[in-house]
């Protein structure tokens, strides 16, 4: 498998060859849409694309982990995660392209 990153160049390169707009233009709306989905994770919103997959924030609550090395008891303080489930769609997509 490639070991290629895809980067906001190469979607806003995407959307010039795609759409038609200038390169400018493109890269203005890729950042458009990068800032309004990480505008509504911030506020704790669930961000759903059709046929990709659902971004939502999660709190996490505080607890006691441990040191793998020392077995050492650690506190973990409580955070908020992103999480990602992909569509079924998606999942059927990916597994079709394991078994090229």
């Amino acid at each position: 498998m490639a070991e290629k990153t895809l980067t906001r160049m190469d979607l806003s390169e995407a959307v010039f060859r795609e759409v038609g707009l200038s390169r400018n233009e493109s890269a203005q709306l890729v950042e458009s849409v990068l800032e309004h989905l990480s505008d509504a994770l911030v506020r704790g919103e669930q961000v759903k694309v059709s046929s990709f997959g659902t971004f939502s924030v999660r709190d996490k609550s505080a607890r006691v982990g441990r040191n793998p090395k020392t077995g050492e008891e650690v506190p973990i303080n409580p955070r908020r995660v992103l999480t990602f489930r992909p569509s079924h769609l998606m999942k059927e997509r990916v597994a079709e392209g394991n078994k090229s």
